[in-house]
């Protein structure tokens, strides 16, 4: 039995030293020539032109100022740096688990093998560029290893590290951070094979990495259709996240920040986990995956400074039938973004929350995320009616999207996005990669957007989501953000359906307050004289809950699937 375990480990061992120096260097290698290439070309376009506080903007054209130099590290190398700085300073806490790690103890970790949570196996295949597949056997209804014997059966008969898929070629080895299941290894096993000549492999490994490189594939949510592989590199992600903690204004005294978000998510990834190792904000996870109650009970306890959210998230928090128990007056501030955040909601967080200075973020995976956001010192106007204005280092300009042309300041029309922020291409895909990326390199965001003569930006909905009845376009959000107002409304989506006669009709699905009851009738009779005739919805769902990804974002185009079959169009 005993030569059997050491066989096994020494098996491990070896396919480890052929896993990451080998495979890792020469992926690398490749994407330097690839998508390095690419990144170096786009970030050679920047312009000029910066925005002042005395500029006023003339055309919807915008760039941020360049005062602030860019990061050229590698995520491994600012986690180091910072880890230095703060050393016993909580860099994360599971809050469930009762789980606290320091930044000194999670560098260890980091450093020394995979380890314990979803942040730390985050920052290490980040660091290493380990060529495996890691997860647990099961989370909620999705059962991780069948999932994975759909697309590789040849994984339950296969010896652990030593996988052979006709489907996923590249694909040797799967770690289980449970139980362990045919053809895998579990993860103390891989944590007991580590010894000093695989430390001095990954120390030679990271000298070799640039800022330039890959780092991230960040999965879209899939709110218009299939998700599509955003690859981000070291630069993308680092300055970002550098540029979002400075806006936030985190201090060295208000700097513990509530993340109910799940890590596969930029808000969390990026505006949590690399927003701490820039700026060495404590990362408190209040649970596996989002709960409203969990949340809230993590803000109190942990008396964090910062929370960030998806709208969806803050509504179900602020419905909780406890919500008063909670003390929140540690709060400030925060980021709430993932999709349009109505004017309503935003007044009511800022105030039952204690957050003041909650800020809207607003941007696409694709840009790393975060491409406009406010400052804590705007006015409530704007920082509840627009998204912000523009980041450093970060071009914008609002184009038709049937002409291709400018047009003027307060016009809606297609947002564009160029910078150090745009990512590399959409993994494995160039054809995608071509659609929304121009030859000029500008990232060409789906959504509809204005800009004013201060350089604000006010998202009026997406390019797929505008609805066209019987000539007239109809943003949804503009719909949803009125109806927002109602005293009886909790939540609502508005999609176009199918129509005969009007090519669309508008249907608003509308999810009320806790004990309250609502007719159609009611909800257009509010509507009348208040909105244009034309944007009154022709049909009013009342539903319980929306299709949602699993990073908690509507999907609309789901949505309006059901409502077609609901409505038997």
């Amino acid at each position: 039995m005993q030569k059997n375990k050491q066989a096994a480990l020494v098996a491990l061992s070896e396919s480890i030293s052929a896993l990451v120096p080998k495979s890792v260097s020469a992926k690398a290698q490749g994407l330097r020539e690839g998508f390095g290439t690419a990144a170096a070309k786009r970030l050679g376009v920047l312009h000029a032109r910066t925005l002042s506080a005395s500029h006023r903007v003339t055309d919807s054209y915008i760039q941020g100022t360049l005062d602030v130099p860019l990061i050229n590290k590698t995520v491994g190398q600012c986690l180091d740096e910072t880890a230095e700085r703060f050393p016993h300073r909580d860099a994360f806490v599971f809050h469930r688990d009762g789980v606290r790690k320091t930044f000194a103890q999670f560098k260890g970790e980091v450093s020394v093998n995979p380890a314990y949570q979803a942040p730390e196996l985050e920052f290490v295949i980040r660091k290493v560029g380990c060529k495996a597949l890691v997860f647990p056997a099961h989370f909620k209804s999705q059962k991780y290893y069948d999932i994975l014997k759909q697309s590789c059966p040849e994984v339950e008969n296969s010896s652990p590290g030593g996988i052979k898929s006709k489907r996923l070629p590249d694909l040797s080895t799967v770690i289980m951070l449970d139980s362990k299941l045919p053809g895998t290894f579990h993860m103390d096993e891989v944590m007991q094979a580590g010894d000093s000549s695989h430390m001095k492999q990954l120390r030679a490994l990271q000298q070799t990495l640039s800022c330039n490189e890959p780092v991230n594939i960040q999965f879209t949510s899939g709110t218009t259709g299939s998700p599509k592989g955003a690859t981000l590199s070291h630069r993308n992600i680092v300055n970002n996240a550098n540029l979002i903690g400075a806006r936030l204004g985190i201090t060295e005294q208000d700097h513990r920040v509530c993340i109910p978000a799940p890590l596969y998510h930029c808000l969390a990834s990026v505006g949590g986990c690399m927003v701490s190792a820039l700026h060495g904000s404590s990362c408190i996870f209040s649970a596996p995956s989002f709960e409203g109650k969990a949340t809230l009970e993590a803000v109190s306890q942990e008396k964090c400074s910062f929370l960030h959210g998806t709208p969806t998230m803050f509504i179900d928090m602020l419905s909780q039938p406890d919500f008063d128990s909670y003390n929140l007056s540690t709060l400030r501030g925060g980021i709430i973004a993932g999709s349009p955040v109505p004017p309503e909601i935003m007044k009511v967080i800022s105030t039952k929350m204690h957050m003041p200075e909650i800020l809207v973020a607003y941007g696409t995976t694709e840009n790393s995320p975060v491409t406009f956001m406010g400052f804590p010192t705007d006015s409530f106007t704007r920082r509840t009616e627009t998204v912000g204005s523009i980041l450093p280092h970060t071009e914008a300009k609002i184009e038709d999207p049937e002409t291709g042309k400018p047009v003027p300041l307060n016009t809606p029309g297609e947002l564009q996005v160029r910078g150090y922020c745009v990512m590399l291409g959409y993994w494995n895909d160039s054809a995608r990669t071509r659609e929304v990326i121009s030859d000029d390199n500008w990232y060409k965001t789906g959504d509809i957007a204005t800009l004013d003569e201060d350089g604000y930006c006010r998202i009026i909905g997406r390019c797929k989501d505008m609805i066209i009845r019987g000539g007239e376009n109809i943003y949804p959000a503009e719909i949803e953000q009125f109806l927002h107002t109602h005293p009886k409304v909790e939540e609502v989506q508005v999609v176009g359906v199918k129509d005969s006669l009007m090519g669309e009709e508008v249907c608003a699905c509308i999810r009320l307050r806790a004990g309250q009851s609502c007719a159609a009738d009611d909800i257009k009779a509010f509507c009348k004289g208040k909105i244009s005739h034309f944007k009154i919805p022709r049909y009013i769902v009342f539903v319980s809950q929306y299709p949602l990804t699993v990073s908690g974002k509507i999907q609309k185009y789901k949505l309006r699937e059901q409502m077609e079959k609901h409505l038997q169009l």
